[in-house]
């Protein structure tokens, strides 16, 4: 697979994110919304970070099941309860995301909702990925 990150100069300098990934490859894998859920279907961890790292771990771990690397992520969308808790923790959380996937950052959005499936989590992510 070969990506491009597209940051035009046009727009503001991203930052944990890019604006636009163009992918080559010949799978697309496309990952189903991961909270942090340990192996026997419990939400794990109270604050944010600790749930953002644990939904990210899945999100890798489906990924790599799949056959990809997180250099292979083409969109990732964080769902999150509290946009402001996010947005206090944003240097943390950009820690954790380096840690776990380094600096190949997938186009980003990160969505308020009222709610995810389990009512303990407080963040939830998914995406697609262009496999060789």
């Amino acid at each position: 697979m070969t990506t491009e990150r597209v940051n035009p100069p046009e727009l503001a300098p991203p930052t944990g994110f890019s604006h636009a990934v163009v992918a080559t490859g010949s799978r697309v894998v496309f990952l189903a919304g991961q909270t942090a859920l340990d192996g026997d279907g419990k939400v794990t961890g109270e604050t944010l970070p600790e749930q953002f790292e644990k939904a990210l771990t899945n999100l890798l771990a489906a990924l790599a099941a799949a056959g990809g690397t997180p250099a292979d992520l083409a969109r990732v969308t964080v769902y999150a309860t509290d946009v402001a808790d996010y947005r206090t923790h944003a240097r943390r959380l950009g820690r954790i995301w380096r840690e776990r996937a380094g600096r190949d950052y997938p186009a980003m959005a990160v969505v308020q909702v009222v709610r995810l499936w389990d009512e303990r989590a407080l963040v939830e992510l998914d995406g697609f990925a262009v496999l060789p």
